[in-house]
């Protein structure tokens, strides 16, 4: 049992899995690219997430300039975020249910390293933005994921929070930031510490008890 006001969750691998949709829009706005000739695979975005998008970039336009690779960046996710918007992704079983649950006793916030509005896509395709007090990402702060979860904790007066998240950089991020962490261990990566372990979100609200519990 972890104690914790509020509960910051991750996004990819932690709430849903977006990789096949994300390459299918990646891929539409490459092929239009006179200057690559890269297709992108479900398993090169799975290898990817989590990353910084500026990281992104770089790691799978490796053959451009940086000014290239950002504004293929740009292109790419710009057009990401309307498709996810109309096609959504593999939301895993049980998320809505949990979420209800959950901002019964808690503050939820997401914070990812995304770029700005993949978050706002997730929440419009699926109507969970009344979960939800607050979100922030890479695209909003240019900041490391750790300093990003602190900036929404500042903001929020967030005192006792708890991050979920399924990698190793969630992990670090999560204590440089002076919170809990709890380890989604069916999403896409291995962390070497953790204050809690869930298999299935729905696991969630039995493993966060309330201050005021």
């Amino acid at each position: 049992m972890v104690q914790a006001e509020s509960i910051i969750f991750d996004m990819d691998g932690t709430l849903w899995d977006s990789a096949e949709n994300v390459a299918r829009s990646w891929n539409e706005v490459l092929k239009q690219q006179p200057d690559t000739d890269i297709t992108l695979t479900e398993a090169d975005i799975k290898g990817v997430m989590g990353m910084p998008m500026d990281a992104i970039a770089k790691k799978l336009f490796p053959d451009v300039s940086r000014g290239r690779q950002m504004a293929l960046l740009d292109a790419c996710g710009l057009y990401e975020n309307d498709y996810l918007k109309k096609h959504g992704g593999t939301l895993y079983p049980g998320v809505e249910e949990t979420l209800k649950k959950l901002s019964g006793k808690h503050r939820l916030f997401i914070v990812s390293n995304c770029q700005s509005g993949y978050i706002e896509a997730f929440l419009e395709y699926y109507g969970f933005a009344g979960y939800f007090t607050d979100i922030l990402c890479w695209g909003d702060t240019k900041l490391s994921k750790g300093k990003t979860i602190a900036r929404l904790m500042e903001k929020n007066h967030i005192s006792d929070a708890v991050y979920v998240g399924d990698t190793q950089g969630d992990c670090t991020s999560t204590y440089e930031a002076g919170a809990k962490f709890i380890y989604a261990a069916y999403g896409f990566g291995k962390v070497d510490r953790c204050d809690g372990v869930i298999h299935d979100i729905r696991e969630l609200p039995d493993m966060v008890k309330g201050v005021s519990e």
